[in-house]
C-alpha cells in the first residue's frame, strides 16, 4: 500500500511538471513511479504519451521562427490523436495536462510576437493565440483575441467557429447557435472540429457520425442536421448582396453536381444547406410562396429523405 501511494504521488508530480512544460522531468518521475508500481495502467499510459511528445517536439530545435515553432507544436495534435486510437482508456486527467502543456508551450512562442503592431492585426496569429487561451481554459481572454481576428477577417469559417465555440462554453447559447450556423455555411471544410470543445457542437458531430456518413463528409452534413434538429435554429434576414451571392452559389453547386456526378455526394449537403437559407430568407421577407415551393422541390430532387425530414420539421414548427 505504501508503494502504491508513492507511485501515485510521483504520478501527480509528473503531471505538475507537464503543466510547467518540463516534459523531460515528467518522464523521469514516471519512470520512477513505474519502478515502484509496474502494474499501474495510468502510469504506463502516461509514460507512453510523454515519450511520444518527447520524440516529436525534438524537431522544434530545427525551426527558427517563433510563429512556426508554435504552429508546429499545435500541428502535432493530429498525429497524437491517431496515436491515442490504439488505447482503450486515455485517462482524462492525463489528456488534460498534456493539452495544457501543448497550449502553454505554443502560446509562449505566439505571445512573443504580439509586441509588434503589425502582428497585433494579423488574424491568423490572433486565431492561434485565442485557440491557445481557450485550450488553457481562459475563455474570456480567448474571446477577446478571436473577436479581434474576426474584425480583421470577417468571413473566415474557422475563426467564426472558434468564436461560436467560446460563446457556447460561456453559456451564450443563442449567439453560439447563430455563429455556428454562419461558420458552417461559409465553409465546413475549413473548420477543424477537433479544436472545438463545447457540448453543443460535439454532441451534434457525434449524432451526425452515428448516421453512418464518411469521416470526410461529417463536417459537411453538420449544418444540414444542425438545422433539421433545431441546433442551428437562429435565423436572420439577409442583405441584398448576400442574397445575390447565395443564389449564385446555388447555381454554381447545381451546375457542378450535374457536370460531376461523382462529386454529388460531397456537394449535396452544401447545396441542401443553401436551399434552407434561401427558404428562410423568402419566409422572413414574405416572398411569393411559389418561390418557396420551387426550392422545396429542389430539396426533394436532391435528397428525398432530407426533404421528408425538412417538411416534417417545418410542419411541426407551424403547429
Amino acid at each position: 500500500m505504501m508503494e502504491d501511494k508513492q507511485a501515485v504521488a510521483l504520478l501527480k508530480k509528473a503531471y505538475d511538471k507537464l503543466k510547467e512544460s518540463n516534459v523531460s522531468e515528467a518522464g523521469d518521475l514516471l519512470e520512477q513511479a513505474l519502478d515502484i508500481d509496474f502494474e499501474n495502467e495510468e502510469i504506463k499510459f502516461a509514460l507512453k504519451c510523454v515519450h511520444w511528445w518527447l520524440e516529436h517536439i525534438r524537431k522544434i530545435d530545427n525551426i527558427r521562427e517563433p510563429y512556426e515553432k508554435g504552429g508546429f507544436i499545435l500541428s502535432l495534435f493530429k498525429p497524437y490523436h491517431v496515436f491515442l486510437k490504439q488505447f482503450d482508456n486515455t485517462y482524462d486527467h492525463c489528456q488534460y495536462v498534456i493539452r495544457y502543456f501543448v497550449y502553454s508551450k505554443a502560446l509562449f512562442f505566439f505571445e512573443g510576437l504580439l509586441g509588434s503592431p503589425t502582428n497585433q492585426h494579423d488574424p491568423g496569429l490572433l486565431l492561434l493565440v485565442g485557440r491557445c487561451y481557450k485550450g488553457l481554459g481562459s475563455y474570456e481572454e480567448a474571446l477577446n483575441y478571436l473577436e479581434q481576428a474576426v474584425r480583421f477577417k470577417r468571413e473566415d469559417a474557422e475563426t467564426l467557429a472558434e468564436v461560436a465555440d467560446l460563446n457556447a462554453l460561456l453559456a451564450e447559447t443563442k449567439a453560439a447557435k447563430a455563429l455556428f450556423r454562419e461558420a458552417f455555411f461559409l465553409d465546413p471544410s475549413r473548420i477543424d472540429i477537433r479544436s472545438l470543445e463545447s457540448a453543443l457542437i460535439l454532441e451534434l458531430r457525434d449524432n451526425v457520425a452515428k448516421l453512418g456518413y464518411k469521416e470526410d463528409t461529417i463536417c459537411e452534413w453538420i449544418p444540414v442536421y444542425g438545422y433539421l434538429w433545431s441546433v442551428f435554429s437562429v435565423k436572420r434576414e439577409l442583405k441584398q448582396t448576400e442574397v445575390g451571392r447565395l443564389k449564385q452559389s446555388i447555381l454554381s453547386l447545381e451546375a457542378e453536381c450535374e457536370a460531376n456526378p461523382g462529386r454529388k455526394e460531397m456537394l449535396k449537403p452544401r447545396l441542401l444547406n443553401r436551399y434552407f437559407w434561401l427558404i428562410d430568407h423568402y419566409e422572413i421577407i414574405h416572398e411569393d410562396p411559389s418561390l418557396i415551393d420551387e426550392t422545396l422541390l429542389k430539396i426533394k430532387v436532391t435528397d428525398s429523405d432530407i426533404y421528408q425530414k425538412y417538411t416534417g420539421q417545418t410542419r411541426s414548427e407551424k403547429k
